[in-house]
């Protein structure tokens, strides 16, 4: 296989990669997340959502440091390879791979919730064919529809925010901070909110795509994750000024509750069709960061080799596009897999564990790696990276980032813990056998 048929074509600058990352972040979550999180920690959210932006902050920041010495589809299952071995980069790859497929139906089913309740598995399948096609055709035709869909729901967004602000329903003393579900409702708070924050990971995901990655990737992942935050903290402050956290609490779509509850009710449709769209752009960005894995996986024999094609035309893994796509299309189609939003941040939180474990490792290392993995552009730049940020603070970060990782993990609901835990188990096994097999 000659090198261009092998690898992807590196075509996403600093603005398609901030894009590509705000669409994965600025999705259904905040349009759902809000709800529960309040339900756990009452106004104690805010305090939630701060918690999972540092931790989120954390992750990120090691995220662009391993990305630039490691520009290769695959993220933290390459960064877990050759940071701390096959078995944790699998691990890593594994807990994405399954957490996210589950999450991609998740979001196609909430696509047809919104557009048309009664027939939503249709609506989702047909969402996950179209997109997938869309993602077959090049990475820059999936860019160039993030835009328009990060676009479409920032706007959106900021009109939700000045409904309920300008509104005399919003009142500041709804805003006060104490927890009514105390210290664990904060946390379980946070660990539900940081799924929202998890789409930075795309960006790294797709490092073997992105120009100049060493310069690129750090620039672009901090970026995306700090105009998320600001946009969801606008957001929390005006929907939880007009509701207050108890009714936010029992709302099920609460940027509509909040809407209607500020006196303008016909403006709720509108929030549902951005409810929609933002669903769409998560399921985009879910589409090209698994199918990534999964590439990354197939080179390695973790799963079908098959799939590591790469398209001599459109320079994307096909292969990989489509049977994530088919599996995806499956899922929506029989099963209703909302409930595994929390499976699916447990399995996140394992996977970003794993790569601030591996950034853990670059503090104490004096060159930056060597190996087959890094593709072009790596070179020089990524020694000076790596050099820059040895030492003794280079370490805090990921420090931060791991403990974080695990204290929101198992703060979650215990079904999910449980059900994560096992999913990972088996991985872990299959990993074993395939081993033992091997030898």
């Amino acid at each position: 296989m000659t090198q261009s048929a092998a690898e992807l074509r590196r075509t996403l600058g600093v603005t398609d990669a901030v894009v590509i990352g705000l669409g994965s972040m600025i999705g259904a979550g905040i349009f759902a997340a809000l709800g529960p999180a309040a339900g756990a920690a009452g106004s104690g959210l805010l305090l939630g959502l701060a918690v999972a932006a540092v931790v989120a902050y954390c992750n990120a920041t090691s995220s662009a440091r391993l990305a630039a010495l490691y520009p290769a589809s695959g993220g933290t299952y390459v960064y877990g390879r050759e940071r701390l071995g096959p078995f944790w980069g699998y691990l890593a790859g594994w807990s994405f791979v399954v957490g996210k497929t589950a999450s991609c139906a998740a979001m196609a089913l909430t696509v047809g919730a919104y557009v048309w309740p009664g027939q939503a598995h249709a609506v989702a399948v047909a969402a996950v064919v179209a997109l997938t096609a869309v993602n077959y055709g090049g990475i820059q035709k999936s860019a160039w529809l993030t835009r328009v869909i990060v676009a479409v729901v920032l706007a959106v967004l900021a009109s939700v925010v000045v409904v309920c602000l300008g509104s005399g329903a919003s009142e500041a003393g709804r805003l006060d901070v104490g927890a009514s579900g105390g210290a664990g409702g904060v946390l379980q708070a946070a660990g539900l909110l940081f799924f929202a924050f998890a789409g930075y990971a795309r960006i790294a995901t797709l490092g073997e795509e992105v120009r100049d990655p060493a310069r690129t990737i750090p620039r672009a992942i901090p970026l995306a994750l700090g105009i998320t935050l600001v946009v969801y903290a606008a957001v929390a402050v005006a929907v939880l000024s007009v509701l207050g956290a108890d009714a936010l609490g029992r709302a099920g779509a609460p940027l509509v509750e909040a809407v209607r509850v500020a006196g303008v009710p016909g403006f709720a449709p509108v929030v549902r069709a951005g409810a929609a769209v933002a669903a769409l752009g998560s399921l985009l960005a879910l589409i090209l960061g698994v199918s990534r894995t999964t590439l990354a996986m197939a080179r390695d024999g973790h799963l079908p080799r098959v799939l590591s094609a790469v398209h001599p035309r459109f320079q994307v893994p096909h292969r990989a596009e489509a049977a994530v796509g088919a599996v995806v299309a499956v899922l929506a189609a029989t099963v209703d897999v909302r409930g595994a939003i929390g499976f699916s941040s447990f399995g996140v939180l394992a996977y970003y564990a794993v790569a601030n474990a591996s950034a853990w490792t670059l503090g104490s290392a004096s060159r930056s790696r060597s190996g087959s993995s890094a593709g072009s552009g790596s070179g020089s730049s990524a020694g000076s990276t790596s050099d820059a940020g040895s030492g003794s603070v280079a370490r805090v970060v990921p420090a931060v980032g791991l403990l974080g990782c695990g204290v929101l993990a198992f703060a979650l609901p215990a079904v999910s813990v449980v059900v994560g835990a096992g999913v990972l188990g088996v991985g872990a096994v299959a990993y074993g056998v395939r081993q033992w097999r091997a030898r």
